[in-house]
This record gives structure tokens, C-alpha cells and sequence, in this order.
């Protein structure tokens, strides 16, 4: 089941705000778990298991890690195993496969694959459980003795499947205590809608015209620039839709989620990209595997290593394939070179920072879209000229006819060029009045014509599958 689904909009989610606003607030969080573990169960009810243990071992020794605080060997041991059991499930789920094809390719022998199905949000939940183990350790939060609450936090259905990943420190006072009003209802509401609009009406029409790129036989470098571009602004559009309905759904049900994406595409280099895009996976890393590292504040061999190491892991994250680790990788580069030799000068040069944020945004999410490494290699030459491509193609010029339209409209839209004229119409009483009645005109509207492409059975991929 996904936000962007008719099973959802119009069963699901009736169907759970019904029965949790009718029902007292000691029983939110059950019907929460209830509810969660449904949507977790809607497509493969086997993951369920993988989800329940790794609720069970968060509770558990989350309670003997605060019990034996003051035995460092114990807490260690405790925290070290919680730890393990969260990443192995990880691993055996989303990684195995990968580490036996690689093994049987430098060995020469011929293992047999497990052939596991990747549960869905496996990689969020997984960080959610570590950080919140980690934090535990570190006091800085309290272990949750009601195995309610923190099933409830883990499993909970609006950040599950896409993020934003969401520490237990961020809502651990909400699950025990939160309040519900008529206008957080209708600021989730209007944040659902607009996250609803950006996955149905952007990031799936231009997932058509990527779709219709890999099928076409006539390519040219245009129209690996249109694809280039296309793809960069349809994983924004998908991924910030997801994290804009998982805040919206959060605010309804009282909690306040972290925000996940600042319009990155605005950004003048790959540092401030990274500051910008997904921040709640930066920040993870950032607090809980660079800092414990030692950070920036260590020798230069030492820091690049710290460098790499988690960039590695953010590209490995991603997905079980050599083209994620070279993404991060790549990123890795960018963004040490940067820091030691050029990003002065960038901050300095608006319209040499935009030629290279252009450049950086087309080459990593070319590599993170490829279906191998080769493929990889192959679609950047092409990019810059290389692989005798032609300049222009007409099935190029077609589809930049076509999508035109919402390429801008995406564009546009990945600034904060909306989000501006939108706050200076509300800074008048007329203009506030004007925004007070169009927008729930605008949220039915939005639904209705959402509604219209999934029931007319328009494309709408799910990118998040393999994450």
C-alpha cells in the first residue's frame, strides 16, 4: 500500500482516522500500532515478523541498557547487541544477495542466491530503532517502558515507507502526551496535499518521459540532458512528495515531524546540496557514525577516511548495487574537494555555482538511476558528447515538446518561488481571506484530480521499494 493509492486514500486512511479520533487518547497509540502494522502487513504479511523483532529487541534491551547505565560492560554489551540484531536483519534482507553475487564473482564459485523480497521501510526503521538504542545509551533520552508507545513510534505508517527518519528524541514526549486541534488537522491536511500533488501530478508524469527515454533506440545528447534533468526533478518530486504527506499525516495525528528536504536544487555547491537534501539520513549519519568518528576534528588522513567511510555507507544505504556506492562515493569527492581547494570561490561566483550545481545534480543522479556500472559510465560520456550520440534526435525534440510544461512547472516549483508568493498574498487581511477559502478548495481539488490519474490507471511507480 502506498500514500499515492486508491486503497489508501479512500479506505485506509478513513478508516484509521475514524477510529483513532473516537477513540480516548490512552488508546491513540494502539490503534496507531494496530493500524500500522495492517499497512506494513497490506502487501507481504511475512514482514510483519521482521518488523515485530526488531520491535521486541528495541524494547527489550532499551530497558537493559538504561537498567545497567551505571555497568559499562553490560550497557555496552547491550547496546553493541541490539545493535547487531538491528543491522544483521538489515543485511540479511537487503544485502545478502549482493554480497553473495560479489563473492561467487571473485571466487568463481556459484552459491546460490537467497532470493529475499526487500520489506518495505526496512532502512528507515532500522535507523529509528539504532538511534533510538544509541540514545539510550548516551542518556540522552529515557528507555520507553510501554511497549505500546514504542511499537507505535517504530511501525508508524506516515514516515515509514519514505522518511523522513524520524528520531525517537523528536516525538518521544508527543507519544505520551500530545494535543489535537482543528488547525493542526488542516496544516497536515494542506501539507498532505501538496506532497499528494507533487508525487501524482509531477514526479509521475516525468517518470513517463524517463520511462520513455530508456525505451527509445533514437537517443542524441539532448535527450540524455532532457532525461538527465527530468530524473533529477522527479526523485525530488517523489521523494519530498512522500516526506511532505508523512509530515502532513504526522501533524493530524499530532506529531511533529522533522522536515526532510529545504529546496536543494537552489543550492551553490555539493556541501550546501547535502545540507538540504534528505537532512534527516545526513544528520543520522552526521550524529550517530562522522561524529563518533572523530569528525573534522582529527588528523587530514584520518578526517578523509571519516569522510569516505560515511559516504559509503549513505550510497550503500540507498540500495545493494555498485552504482550507490559510487554515488556516494562520488559525493565523497565533491564534497572534500570542495572544502579543501574551491568552495571560497564558488560562494563568490553565482553563475559559475549554478553551472556546476547543474553539472554535479545531472552526473550523481545519472550514476544513482543507472542499472550498472558500465551503464553508468556510458550515459555520463554520453552526456558530455562522448559514445557518437548525435547533438539533437526528433524523438529528443518531441519529448521536449511534450513535457515542456511540466518541466517548468517542476522546476519552478523546486524553489521557494511558490512557498514566497504564497506567504506575501497572506500578509494582507484580503489576501489571507483569499488563501483562508481557496485552500480547502484547493486540497478537494487536488484529491479530485489525483483521484482522476490513479483511477484512469495513470503510471505511479514506487521508487522506495528498494530502500
Amino acid at each position: 500500500m502506498v500514500f499515492s493509492g486508491i486503497p489508501f486514500l479512500y479506505w485506509f486512511l478513513p478508516a484509521v482516522l475514524i477510529v483513532y479520533f473516537i477513540m480516548p487518547r490512552a488508546f491513540k497509540n494502539a490503534v496507531l500500532l494496530a493500524f500500522s502494522l495492517l499497512f506494513y502487513a497490506w502487501g507481504e504479511p511475512r514482514f510483519v515478523v521482521f518488523m515485530l523483532v526488531a520491535i521486541v529487541q528495541g524494547y527489550v534491551l532499551g530497558i537493559l541498557i538504561e537498567r545497567f547505565r551505571e555497568k559499562k560492560r553490560l550497557k555496552t554489551l547491550f547496546t553493541v547487541l541490539s545493535c547487531m540484531i538491528s543491522i544483521g536483519l538489515l543485511v540479511y534482507c537487503k544485502y545478502a544477495d549482493f554480497f553473495i553475487e560479489n563473492f561467487n564473482a571473485v571466487t568463481g564459485l556459484s552459491l546460490p542466491l537467497l532470493g529475499i523480497a526487500l520489506p518495505i521501510g526496512i532502512s528507515f526503521y532500522t535507523f529509528q530503532i539504532l538511534s533510538y538504542t544509541i540514545d539510550v545509551s548516551r542518556r540522552n533520552v529515557s528507555a520507553q517502558k510501554n511497549p505500546i508507545n514504542l511499537g507505535a513510534y517504530v511501525a508508524m505508517f506516515p514516515q515509514l515507507i519514505a522518511g523522513p527518519i524520524v528520531r525517537y528524541s523528536d516525538i518521544a514526549k508527543q507519544l505520551e502526551n500530545r494535543e489535537h486541534s482543528l488547525e493542526k488537522i488542516s496544516l497536515g491536511a494542506r501539507r498532505f496535499a501538496i506532497g499528494l500533488a507533487k508525487k501524482v501530478l509531477i514526479a509521475n508524469q516525468l517518470a513517463e518521459l524517463i520511462n520513455a527515454f530508456k525505451a527509445s533506440t533514437d537517443k542524441s545528447v539532448l535527450f540524455m540532458w532532457l532525461y538527465a534533468v527530468a530524473y533529477a526533478v522527479h526523485i525530488y518530486f517523489d521523494f519530498s512528495g512522500y516526506s511532505d504527506m508523512a509530515i502532513g499525516l504526522g501533524k493530524i495525528f499530532g506529531f511533529d515531524f522533522p522536515e526532510n528536504f529545504n529546496y536543494p536544487f537552489v543550492s551553490k555547491s555539493g556541501t550546501e546540496f547535502w545540507r538540504r537534501w534528505h537532512i534527516t539520513l545526513g544528520s543520522w549519519f552526521r550524529d550517530y557514525v562522522y561524529i563518533p568518528m572523530g569528525g573534522n576534528r582529527v588528523s587530514k588522513p584520518r578526517w578523509l577516511l571519516n569522510i569516505l567511510t560515511v559516504w559509503f555507507l549513505t550510497g550503500f544505504w540507498h540500495g545493494a548495487d555498485w552504482t550507490f556506492i559510487l554515488w556516494g562515493l562520488f559525493f565523497a569527492v565533491l564534497l572534500v574537494a570542495e572544502k579543501l581547494w574551491y568552495l571560497k570561490y564558488l560562494e563568490k561566483s553565482r553563475f559559475f555555482a549554478h553551472i556546476y550545481k547543474i553539472l554535479f545534480v545531472a552526473v550523481s543522479f545519472t550514476l544513482f538511476d543507472a542499472s550498472s556500472v558500465p551503464a553508468a559510465f556510458r550515459s555520463i560520456g554520453a552526456l558530455f558528447g562522448l559514445g557518437g550520440l548525435p547533438l539533437v534526435s526528433g524523438e529528443a525534440l518531441y519529448f521536449l515538446r511534450s513535457y515542456a510544461v511540466i518541466l517548468i512547472i517542476g522546476i519552478i516549483g523546486s524553489t521557494p518561488l511558490p512557498k514566497k508568493i504564497a506567504e506575501r498574498l497572506s500578509e494582507g487581511k484580503a489576501g489571507l481571506k483569499l488563501i483562508n477559502v481557496f485552500e480547502p478548495v484547493a486540497i478537494v481539488l487536488v484529491l479530485a484530480v489525483a483521484t482522476g490519474y490513479l483511477v484512469d490507471g495513470s503510471f505511479n511507480p514506487f521508487l522506495y521499494f528498494r530502500f
